[in-house]
């Protein structure tokens, strides 16, 4: 150890979970060209390579897989205690990093960032929007948000928002055109809005009424990852999209969009974020914790 400091296993740590030294750099605050050399001069000491570069990808090498194994625990340890240090203080500091998916992202997170940044001017907030699912303290992350079903074990979880539901929507035009359907099953002889995630899955709809679920898969017409381009498509009279309300509420109120099939589409629990349990959080969560929870009782009230 003679030979190393926090600051090389840090930097190593870095450019193994990012593989990519140009982002690695960034959250170090070097350059990368330092960044580089500090990973250069650790293999010479070592006397083995840690890992392949080439001008687009990072790869671990064996013995990288190996130091990373044994390193990434120790130092969020390190991390951990430093930042329970940096607790003591009065004014919550540092980075906070969240892995959330998208439509948590947008109905739920987004209304909170600018307050929490305004009340916390020293916290550096990230948001990392992905659908699958993730090992938050592997990936460097302080914390996810999930559904109830997706949430991992032995993680602490505190309600983010109010229950959420579903809509399917279409437009005026296309049911005066084809009208209405009475049952899911009816989904099936109409042109449909779909979301494939990164993954590549496709998830069949899910449509619930009296304790009955029922689950259909509908042609798509149209498959989308972002619902941006679903939203047009459906007020453009494409077919029927099955969404968040949230993101649909305004165009129903204004008579864009129509929803159908209500009472098969029940409320159901919001997003949870989700940290380990097994050490103290860093500043910058548990103020957020603390915020959130103030922010979810305010919303309660209204």
């Amino acid at each position: 150890m003679k030979n190393f400091d926090l600051r090389d296993l840090d930097a190593f740590v870095a450019v193994a979970r990012t593989k990519n030294f140009r982002r690695a750099a960034t959250e170090q605050g070097v350059s990368v060209s330092s960044l580089s050399q500090r990973l250069r001069d650790m293999e010479e000491r070592l006397g083995v390579r840690l890992m392949n570069r080439t001008t687009r990808s990072v790869a671990l090498t064996e013995a990288g897989e190996l130091l990373l194994g044994r390193v990434a625990p120790a130092m969020s340890d390190v991390g951990a205690a430093l930042d329970q240090v940096r607790g003591l203080r009065a004014v919550p500091s540092g980075r906070l990093r969240i892995n959330a998916p998208p439509p948590a992202i947008d109905l739920v997170l987004a209304p909170m960032i600018g307050p929490f940044l305004a009340a916390n001017p020293r916290v550096d907030f990230e948001i990392v929007g992905q659908s699958g699912f993730v090992d938050i303290v592997g990936a460097g992350y302080d914390a996810g948000v999930r559904y109830g079903e997706h949430l991992e074990q032995d993680m602490i979880a505190v309600p983010l928002g109010p229950p959420q539901r579903y809509a399917l929507v279409a437009s005026p035009d296309y049911l005066a055109r084809h009208g209405r359907p009475k049952h899911p099953r009816d989904l099936l002889d109409h042109p449909c809005i779909r979301v494939r995630f990164t993954s590549g899955a496709m998830l069949d709809w899910e449509f619930e009424k009296a304790g009955r679920i029922m689950k259909v898969s509908p042609p798509a017409k149209l498959v989308v990852n972002h619902p941006g381009p679903a939203m047009r498509a459906a007020r453009d009279g494409a077919g029927f999209w099955l969404t968040f309300s949230d993101y649909v509420s305004e165009a129903i109120a204004s008579g864009e969009l129509v929803s159908v099939l209500d009472d098969w589409c029940p409320p159901f629990p919001g997003p949870f974020l989700y940290y380990p349990g097994l050490r103290q959080p860093p500043p910058a969560l548990a103020a957020f914790v603390a915020f959130a929870a103030e922010w979810r009782k305010r919303e309660r009230k209204k």
